[in-house]
């Protein structure tokens, strides 16, 4: 897949997962939030809390789970930090962080709390 392709079917996929979190009740506090520790694809509002979703696409679920690496998570949990750092709450802010899995037939897989630190 080019550069291109690659990144337009990861916005797909980044907006079919925004759709699938907002039929769950759960407003997007923000999409591909950015700081010093790296990239957040997706940010819902949970409450008080907040939700941060990786969102990964490949051929089936199981691609898709493998393409997430240590290094990556690394800067999930940087960029959370930071976005938290932000709240009244700081880093007291309830959080979780999911992975959103989307196949090649766009079938959407969340991995509640997939991550953790």
């Amino acid at each position: 897949m080019s550069g291109a392709v690659s990144y337009h079917a990861g916005l797909s996929a980044e907006a079919q997962v925004a759709r699938d979190y907002l039929r769950r009740g759960l407003p997007l506090a923000a999409q591909r939030w950015r700081g010093k520790g790296g990239e957040i694809d997706l940010i819902a509002q949970d409450g008080a809390g907040y939700v941060f979703i990786e969102v990964k696409k490949s051929r089936s679920h199981a691609r898709a789970a493998e393409r997430l690496s240590p290094r990556q998570v690394q800067r999930l949990f940087d960029a959370a930090g930071e976005f938290l750092a932000q709240c009244p709450a700081g880093l007291d802010t309830p959080c979780r962080f999911d992975l959103a899995l989307v196949d090649a037939q766009g079938r959407i897989e969340i991995v509640e709390n997939a991550l953790s630190a």
